[in-house]
């Protein structure tokens, strides 16, 4: 599977695809995008916005079946 078609990535785009507008001063980011991480049980969402740095932040928790 390419890194760019993780469910992660997929996920990513779709925020991305969703608008960028801050919700702190209402700019909206044509350039940006949603930076990801994850520390293994937690896949972290971040957006930076470049006109007041306002930063918005979606968290998903993974769990095991086991």
């Amino acid at each position: 599977m390419s890194l760019s078609n993780t469910p992660f990535e997929r996920l990513r785009r779709k925020f991305d695809d969703s608008g960028l507008e801050c919700g702190q001063c209402g700019n909206r980011e044509t350039n940006g995008g949603w930076r990801v991480t994850t520390t293994g049980s937690r896949v972290h969402y971040q957006f930076v916005c470049p006109a007041c740095r306002a930063v918005e932040t979606k968290e998903m928790r993974l769990h095991s079946n086991r």
